[in-house]
């Protein structure tokens, strides 16, 4: 086949199973009634009526905004305002007591994107969860990294902080720093999240390492759906108040899920040391990256969150709206947890989250057993993820049942 791709381009294919299964639903709905058809695809939170939830206060003020602030370029590093208010609304009353500062991305990606290209050596491994957004690995591969897994869960169902150090064992025998990325509170796709307990392990372990020697650690904390995890679900942040030199922490912060502004494409990436030197160079290096890559970002997007967070009333209505997504989310959580235990229906523990993840042995041909009864879920490596923020609720009752008749079936 005649080909212009570099070698390192070649072979690459943007396919998308998630998307492709959302489009496929719409067909579906398109010819059998959007009311027959369960899409439990989609990474968006939709309201019982199908229609995509947007805060009606985040709504008010983008539609607000005058001109200016819509189709003018923002600075590279992103708004000043904007960068106060997402380091408030990643940390709120959890701030670490060390140096912090952030830089505005495209999204969540678009922090790991920097993260990756700038924290780790071309041919380095970066490590995650077995179970985790795929992006990752397209991410690390696009850029030319290796990318390693650890199983997420051990026998009894609590988090592998044996497999997570037996792996990161094995990478540091070859290379002598390492990006970690933990997706937590509310992971997706399991709706798992980290406990203290979990934190206190991860954090003696990492702190153990750094004391062998001079290696490194990055330890990624992907936060996109933080707002969805509960009041309490920020506690752990105030841990990274005492990491020792050789550790940098970085939040990926994203307006996509707590703001509703999935294709506005705003986010940050938020560094995290005791050391103003490296928060310094984080600075600089990240907005090197942006002018190399996307130039600025969404700056109506950014002046949204802004005008918020001059305001606590604002913060306080935001809050409360997106709460009514959070028990609508639980509702529907609530009732496919239940029918599941009842039908045998092993699940992996659910937290919080847009997402809850069914292991099986063949999530391919189980997804497609489902289509068969208009049921569009997302096959995984190995397992079937649903989208509970995307179900209207009078479409969970029996789904549980029938998720588990066609993995049985199969």
């Amino acid at each position: 086949m005649l080909s212009f791709a570099a070698s390192h381009a070649k072979g690459k294919s943007a396919a998308d199973k998630i998307f492709d299964t959302v489009m496929a639903a719409n067909k579906a709905g398109a010819k059998y009634g959007k009311d027959k058809v369960v899409n439990a695809a989609p990474g968006t939170f939709l309201q019982d009526d199908g229609q995509i939830g947007f805060l009606p206060t985040v709504e008010k003020i983008y539609r607000s905004l005058p001109p200016g602030e819509i189709v003018s370029y923002a600075p590279i590093a992103g708004i000043p305002d904007y960068l106060d208010a997402a380091m408030t609304a990643a940390f709120r009353e959890y701030r670490p007591e060390a140096y912090a500062k952030a830089v505005a991305t495209v999204g969540g990606t678009g922090a790991l994107h920097n993260i990756v290209n700038n924290y780790s050596e071309i041919g380095d491994t970066v490590l995650t969860t077995e179970w985790c957004w795929g992006p990752y690995r397209s991410i690390c591969e696009d850029l030319q990294r290796k990318f390693a897994t650890f199983a997420m869960f051990d026998e009894a169902g609590l988090f592998n902080i044996q497999g997570l150090t037996a792996k990161i064992d094995e990478i540091l025998a070859k290379q002598e720093r390492l990006v970690l990325i933990l997706n937590t509170p509310a992971h997706n796709p399991t709706g798992y999240s980290l406990s203290e307990a979990d934190w206190n392990t991860i954090l003696a372990k990492l702190k153990e390492y750094t004391g062998r020697g001079r290696r490194q650690f990055i330890l990624v904390i992907d936060i996109a759906y933080i707002d969805y995890a509960g009041q309490d679900s920020r506690q752990f942040l105030k841990k990274l108040s005492a990491l020792p030199e050789n550790i940098l922490a970085v939040l990926t912060f994203s307006m996509s899920k707590g703001y509703t502004l999935y294709g506005q494409r705003a986010g940050a990436m938020i560094g995290v040391s005791r050391f103003r030197e490296v928060i310094e160079e984080f600075d600089n290096i990240n907005q090197y990256s942006c002018r190399a890559t996307w130039s600025n970002v969404n700056r109506a997007a950014m002046r949204t969150l802004a005008t918020i967070y001059q305001e606590s009333g604002l913060v306080q209505q935001v809050d409360s709206e997106r709460q009514q997504y959070v028990l609508k989310i639980n509702e529907r959580a609530g009732i496919f947890t239940a029918e599941a235990q009842a039908a045998g229906l092993e699940m992996y523990p659910y937290k919080a989250g847009f997402f809850l993840t069914i292991p099986c042995i063949d999530p391919g041909r189980s997804c497609r057993k489902l289509e068969e009864e208009l049921i569009f879920a997302v096959a995984l490596g190995k397992g079937i993820r649903l989208s509970v923020c995307a179900i209207p609720t009078p479409q969970i009752p029996g789904l549980a049942g029938k998720v588990a008749a066609a993995i049985c079936e199969i």
